[in-house]
């Protein structure tokens, strides 16, 4: 098993091991995230937020990369099968080096030329580390109707593929505070919470409009929440 595979192991042991189910992010949340001081990206299919290395390594020509890509996806950074930066064979010197076509960023030492003071990096490089990992971007983004039956009220909101109802009850805390204490239903059947819309029988048909030529939101599924009067 490479070193890259042995990572993911004892990283999807570690997380199994800790119960704590995934947050997943659409990707107009992580590019709100755009500034020195709220600094998230994605690559990979993750999400981090890098506020803490950009407080380490502020105003200093390393950070800029990653600045100037705040709130973006770097995939592109990275070789998807080592897991790792890219590197090239430099033209000249026969040397692998890192591929940093936007300059220098932190924890990569572009060498270009062999020296005997060259050392390698004495700790994981902030692109594995996972303490700055807070959850998955999401494969695909959907739009969810919720009406409010008390009041009639509803909203439209987007939300992950692989979110359970429960985590679209925290997204739509900012119109309903109390939408958590509500019974949440779907065609007059009691939905799981733990589950997902397509988990609950509400499969995502945005693909089959578009197929037809319809809109891709011409028709919403309406998720109902029914106040509880304790």
């Amino acid at each position: 098993m490479s070193t890259v595979s042995q990572i993911s192991a004892k990283k999807y042991i570690f997380e199994s091991n800790k119960n704590i189910p995934v947050k997943y992010f659409l990707p107009t949340e992580v590019a709100v995230h755009n500034t020195e001081i709220d600094c998230w990206i994605s690559y990979h299919g993750e999400v981090y937020d890098l506020s803490d290395l950009c407080k380490i390594w502020a105003n200093k020509r390393e950070i800029k990369p990653i600045l100037a890509y705040a709130g973006k996806d770097i995939s592109h950074w990275f070789d998807h099968e080592k897991n790792d930066i890219k590197h090239y064979v430099h033209p000249i010197t026969g040397v692998l080096v890192p591929y940093c076509p936007h300059g220098p960023i932190p924890d990569v030492i572009p060498s270009v030329v062999p020296a005997n003071d060259w050392r390698a990096l004495d700790k994981c490089p902030w692109w594995l580390d996972e303490k700055y990992k807070i959850g998955k971007l999401t494969k695909k983004a959907r739009p969810c109707r919720i009406l409010n039956v008390l009041i009639g009220i509803q909203v439209v909101i987007m939300v992950c593929e692989e979110d359970s109802i429960r985590r679209i009850q925290e997204r739509a805390l900012i119109y309903n505070s109390n939408c958590m204490f509500y019974t949440w239903k779907f065609e007059g059947k009691d939905l799981n919470l733990d589950l997902t819309l397509t988990e609950n029988g509400i499969p995502d048909e945005q693909d089959r409009f578009a197929a037809c030529g319809l809109p891709d939101d011409y028709y919403v599924p309406c998720l109902m929440c029914y106040f509880n009067d304790n």
